[in-house]
């Protein structure tokens, strides 16, 4: 695995000494995972609306940005439970 180094504010760097039971590191590594997992989502749902017929790729351009927003919130906090739950055991 690559190390890398992460740079924060200092005081960032001392609300995080507040919480020595958060595993930091891990969360840094989920959010990366993420927000690559994003990208990449982002260029197949281009890819998928190729692939669909009319009337469903009028129904997802049509859906308003603000059901979007709200769906990937929920999936974002039920992924990060998920997680949580797996770095336990």
């Amino acid at each position: 695995m690559t190390h890398i180094t992460l740079s924060v504010p200092d005081s960032v760097h001392k609300e995080m000494r507040r919480h020595p039971e958060i595993k930091w590191s891990e969360i840094a590594r989920r959010s990366i995972m993420l927000k690559i997992a994003d990208l990449k989502k982002t260029m197949k749902s281009k890819e998928f609306l190729e692939l669909v017929d009319t009337e469903t790729r009028r129904s997802i351009e049509e859906t308003p940005e603000k059901e979007w927003k709200a769906f990937y919130e929920k999936a974002k906090k039920a992924e990060w439970k998920r997680a949580k739950y797996l770095t336990q055991m």
